[in-house]
């Protein structure tokens, strides 16, 4: 799939981009709800991640990270957009019946054959243990407890590469040049995450950005006191504040003025 650029008819398609993705009809046994935190507030009610709020409603797609189905070879059928991250995910059925989700491969079109084993081909999307690859493979969606399902490498366009063997620890190079040793026994896919250009995809406009549940951001200097360090001026005066602190302190001093009034 690719990125689909509006022609500029309006103010609001200019510039703007979408996903030109399949439309999907997910399985039942493969989705559920989930509660969110509509406004990034903790329990007692304060707003500890700032500029969240709205969005659209989010069905959660299960993803098979652990590819725990061995050696039962699976048909891509579908390449759909996933709400829940920037990476696109793959509909697989296997020849047993099962049907499963996976992080899309770079590369991986809908008819190609993937499998999950100990000896299986060194092919894109396939599974297999890190002692099974050759050095200077890339991966992805890599293990760091055996067993427990891919913990590393799995955001859109991520890649791993094998640099090292020796005993029983492998020696990765994960994405942002991090070092790291896990057991060889661990499992991981072969190739990239596609969706690469994620980072590049334009919205367009101010509404795009709350359908995805985050809300407009703003100076310090324009809010209230209780709200920012910097907040409390009039007009285009400096930060309100002789000695701003930042907003964790203030709110912990708050809280203990509270107690002591109580």
């Amino acid at each position: 799939m690719a990125i689909h650029l509006y022609k500029t008819s309006t103010p609001s398609t200019r510039n703007g981009a979408v996903d030109s993705q399949v439309k999907s009809n997910p399985p039942k046994n493969l989705i559920y709800g989930q509660h969110r935190c509509g406004k990034g507030r903790n329990a007692r009610g304060i707003i500890t991640a700032g500029h969240r709020g709205g969005g659209h409603k989010r069905l959660y797609r299960k993803i098979d990270f652990r590819r725990n189905e061995k050696d039962i070879s699976g048909r891509i059928v579908t390449t759909e957009y996933n709400p829940n991250r920037n990476t696109y995910i793959c509909l697989i059925h296997y020849g047993d019946g099962e049907k499963r989700y996976i992080l899309h491969p770079r590369g991986a079109i809908i008819g190609d054959t993937i499998v999950s084993g100990t000896e299986v081909p060194i092919s894109m999307g396939n599974a297999l243990p890190l002692t099974d690859m050759p050095l200077g493979m890339a991966i992805h969606n890599i293990e760091i407890t055996l067993g427990k399902g891919g913990q590393l490498a799995r955001a859109a366009g991520a890649i791993a590469k094998l640099i090292a063997k020796e005993g029983k620890s492998a020696t990765l190079r994960l994405p942002l040049g991090e070092v790291r040793l896990i057991s060889k026994n661990c499992l991981a896919t072969v190739g990239q995450v596609g969706n690469v250009g994620a980072n590049q995809k334009s919205l367009g406009r101010a509404g795009s950005k709350c359908w995805l549940g985050k809300r407009p951001v703003v100076r310090g200097v324009v809010m209230n006191p209780i709200d920012h360090p910097h907040g409390g001026v009039e007009g285009r005066d400096p930060i309100g504040r002789k000695n701003p602190q930042p907003l964790g302190v203030i709110l912990r001093l708050e809280e203990e003025v509270g107690k002591e009034k109580k």
